[in-house]
């Protein structure tokens, strides 16, 4: 209602009412999914709040976007755990493809993040600083201008989220499986009409659960194969070496092509995926990788692509707190 005026309107004009007390009542978009009228005008609001974020990205960091590009959005703490290495690795990995393959139809793609880092981790502030060094050197090539662009959004806070999380595309929840609480970040980008591409972990599972498995990108090891893996012993080295994407990208990074002024800045976080790979970035980076180039196909299909952002918008409303709390003061506070 406040952070994405538009989508609510729409939603108010085509339902009717109920669902502003009754979040469950989104359940009835669900008949539009497949409309095209509805389809155009959902597009329409998601492009415009895209321009809005476009916008505050050109006047805070003279970086320009494209709206039209996917915008690939992973805002949320800075952690080992929540892999922003995993992603900005594939960011890598994409990027050598496209200087590699100019003849290919490529995907235009926006990779944004967000987010702060304890002050004493020192591993989650280089992630930072890799993130940057990244965008650096991707967003001053002209081989990919108008392909690629990465972004690190400086000063995460609400008031930035309620810009950025109207306009995802696509919401990045790639927590290791395993160790990922029930966070809310996922539904607030999937409710605001977002496709998520996420492991199979906290809440995703029910948001698999409701909004149907094929409306979300579910990639990766279960926190079962991770527990296994880790108890049998886990050779990453053997994958990498396996993986001609991820030792490039890899060999890229430690070598210094992304930081120049200190080649060997980041060769510590390099070293450890391929010592110990604790959070299994490189046992995930191919399932990953290859979940990305079937999202790149998907965009390419507006009619399949909104169908399936609607309904994630439709089906949003069980993880309301209203039907939390309701559920709490039944089952376990017999309070009701």
């Amino acid at each position: 209602m406040q952070c994405n005026p538009d989508l609510f309107n729409l939603i108010r004009e085509t339902i009717g009412d109920d669902f502003m007390d009754n979040a469950e009542a989104l359940q009835a978009l669900d008949a539009y999914a497949d409309k095209p009228d509805f389809q155009q005008a959902f597009a329409a609001i998601k492009r415009s709040n895209k321009v809005k974020l476009a916008q505050l990205v050109q006047g805070r960091m003279g970086i320009k976007l494209d709206p039209s590009a996917i915008f690939d959005i992973q805002i949320k703490r800075i952690h080992e755990y929540k892999r922003q290495l995993l992603n900005i690795i594939e960011a890598v990995a994409l990027y050598d493809q496209m200087r590699s393959h100019p003849e290919m139809d490529w995907v235009p793609r926006v990779k944004l993040f967000a987010g702060k880092a304890a002050p004493s981790y020192h591993n989650a502030k280089l992630i930072i600083k890799l993130a940057n060094d990244v965008a650096k050197v991707i967003n001053n090539d002209p081989a990919v201008r108008g392909l690629l662009k990465v972004v690190f959004v400086p000063n995460y806070n609400v008031s930035l989220a309620e810009i950025i999380v109207p306009s995802a595309d696509l919401s990045e929840q790639i927590s290791t499986a395993g160790m990922e609480a029930s966070g809310t970040g996922n539904m607030k980008f999937a409710l605001n009409g977002a496709l998520t591409i996420g492991t199979l972990d906290g809440a995703n599972v029910e948001m698999r659960d409701w909004v149907g498995e094929e409306n979300i990108k579910i990639f990766g090891m279960t926190a079962d194969e991770v527990a296994k893996v880790r108890a049998e012993g886990h050779n990453p080295r053997a994958i990498i070496e396996e993986s001609r994407e991820l030792s490039q990208a890899l060999l890229a990074i430690s070598s210094g092509v992304f930081s120049p002024d200190d080649r060997n800045r980041f060769t510590s976080l390099v070293d450890g995926i391929y010592s110990h790979d604790w959070f299994m970035v490189a046992a995930d980076f191919d399932a990953y990788a290859k979940a990305q180039r079937e999202i790149d196909v998907l965009w390419t299909q507006p009619a399949s692509w909104y169908s399936k952002t609607i309904r994630n918008t439709a089906r949003m409303g069980w993880f309301s707190s209203d039907r939390t709390i309701r559920q709490y003061a039944g089952e376990i506070w017999r309070a009701g």
